[in-house]
């Protein structure tokens, strides 16, 4: 089966949703649920940034593209927070990410080689976690989206050398501030001991990306560019509203 870009981009869509939903209510999602929505979630960055590459090869205004990127964001960034959960997702969303990835792009084609790498393995990749949503690994991948010329290798290597690298990331990191020792301060969805196994999940999602990739067939399809910068903050507002409504968002992390 070949899939188009506007399949393949609705995919990424569902698994955002997916994704959102357990995040957003796992206090009553049933488990059984969970783990299924959460492998489909790991879907979606994948797909995207392997578009955003080609968005940032084809678009005619790169400024008018990032732009766009950013007014979303910022339009969906209260409900980004009441959504994922104060103490789950600190940083700002992922039209932050995908904008910061552009620039990763433009800087790789700007600077010289040497200089990049000392920015991106020195400074990019160690403290954008501090900001950004799927970062560093996501920046990682948009990158290598970019860079590997081989088009079959350039579909199957990004998401299995993201999976790598935060894995990886993910350790030194833990036994750099102390261990890799549950967090006691951990709250809700990270306090619970099934999230680790539903987070499998989501690598194996990940992991899944290449085989639809590979049935990429290099059209277009159906134009949905306005439907995705409307759905993803309204999406958010809608999780956002019914777990208020539910009672399911954690403040916790604001000390309330």
């Amino acid at each position: 089966m070949k899939l188009d870009a506007y399949k393949l981009k609705w995919i990424a869509i569902i698994g955002m949703v997916l994704n959102h939903i357990v995040i957003a209510w796992w206090d009553i999602i049933p488990l059984g649920l969970a783990y299924p929505f959460y492998l489909v979630g790991g879907f979606t960055f994948p797909i995207m940034g392997f578009f955003v590459v080609e968005g940032y090869k084809h678009t005619s205004n790169l400024k008018r593209y990032v732009g766009r990127i950013l007014i979303v964001g910022l339009i969906a960034l209260p409900f980004h927070f009441l959504t994922l959960g104060l103490a789950f997702a600190p940083n700002l969303n992922i039209m932050f990410t995908i904008a910061l990835s552009l620039g990763v792009l433009v800087l790789y084609d700007k600077l010289n080689r040497v200089v990049f790498w000392l920015l991106f393995i020195l400074v990019i990749l160690p403290l954008s976690p501090f900001l950004f949503e799927w970062a560093p690994q996501g920046i990682l991948m948009v990158l290598l989206y970019y860079i590997i010329r081989n088009e079959k290798a350039r579909r199957i290597v990004p998401p299995i050398a993201a999976v790598i690298f935060s894995m990886v990331f993910s350790i030194v990191i833990a036994l750099i501030s102390g261990g890799i020792e549950p967090d006691p301060y951990a709250t809700g969805m990270l306090a619970d001991p099934h999230f680790g196994l539903v987070s499998l999940t989501f690598i194996v999602g990940m992991l899944v990306v290449p085989l639809l990739l590979l049935a990429y067939n290099g059209e277009r399809g159906r134009k949905m560019k306005w439907l995705f910068y409307t759905f993803y903050p309204a999406h958010l507002a809608i999780l956002a509203i019914v777990a208020l409504i539910l009672g399911l968002v954690d403040f916790s992390s604001l000390g309330f």
